[in-house]
């Protein structure tokens, strides 16, 4: 019989906590470890549709990327989508885990991922923190390289390897060669990515200033949206769960979706 347990402490050796920012939250946020699991439901976030799907499905046990609950709760009420959310699992007796920031420092995690889904040779870790048990450098950002071309050729790739409806971006006027990836709101880490010689960053959730900075660095910079740029990870998080515990039935959430549109 697997348990909540036995599939956290093996996503945890995918993820190290030890990897996590000092304000994250990680783990299992909602359950037992020793409840038992036929099914799992992976997404990026643990929304409140996503709850509902799981229940709906019959699934012990949701794999997020973004925490369930992140600050700390007042209240469970129906109230609030978080509340809603929260009495949903607990009612129907399915437990919550997620990997955040330690998943997107890990090796093969978030940015590993993003930087696969784009294509990128060479990959390396932009000032590492540290190396992990297996001697791999670890760290939030990604680099790698791409034939060389105009910024003009390599926007609708990025379109459309990410599935994106849009992009928002600024032309810092080179040509795009060595590229920086950071997903989700990785914008702030701009200058590790000039300071590593990229000529291109893509990233998500880029304030106005920071598109700004990137222009007078001469830094293309792609903001391609928080979900595209860290939803690659759940097809992978599926893949390791489903190969680590072939006796469960796991897949994707049918019904999450980003819910930023472009009109």
């Amino acid at each position: 019989m697997t348990t909540v347990g036995d599939i956290l402490s093996y996503l945890e050796t995918l993820a190290p906590r030890s990897m996590k920012m000092d304000w994250d939250n990680v783990g299992l946020l909602c359950g037992g470890k020793s409840h038992p699991v036929t099914k799992v439901l992976v997404a990026l976030d643990p929304f409140e549709g996503v709850c509902r799907e799981a229940a709906q499905w019959g699934a012990e046990l949701i794999v997020t990327h973004h925490p369930l609950i992140f600050s700390p709760l007042k209240a469970v009420t129906d109230d609030t989508s978080i509340g809603r959310a929260v009495q949903l699992l607990c009612s129907a007796g399915i437990s919550a885990i997620n990997a955040h920031t330690n998943l997107d420092c890990a090796p093969g995690g978030v940015n590993d991922c993003l930087a696969q889904t784009l294509g990128l040779s060479d990959v390396q870790v932009i000032a590492p923190s540290g190396v992990d048990e297996l001697g791999r450098p670890w760290g939030l950002l990604r680099q790698g390289t791409v034939e060389p071309q105009p910024l003009s050729d390599f926007l609708p790739k990025v379109k459309t390897a990410l599935f994106c409806d849009g992009l928002r971006y600024v032309n810092g006027g080179k040509p795009v060669h060595r590229v920086a990836v950071g997903g989700g709101a990785c914008a702030s880490e701009l200058m590790d990515a000039v300071h590593a010689g990229c000529d291109t960053f893509v990233t998500a959730d880029v304030k106005y200033n920071q598109f700004w900075d990137a222009h007078d660095l001469g830094l293309n910079l792609i903001d391609a949206g928080h979900f595209a740029t860290e939803n690659p990870v759940t097809a992978l998080l599926a893949e390791k769960i489903a190969a680590q515990f072939p006796e469960l039935n796991v897949k994707i959430s049918e019904t999450h979706r980003d819910c930023m549109k472009f009109f």
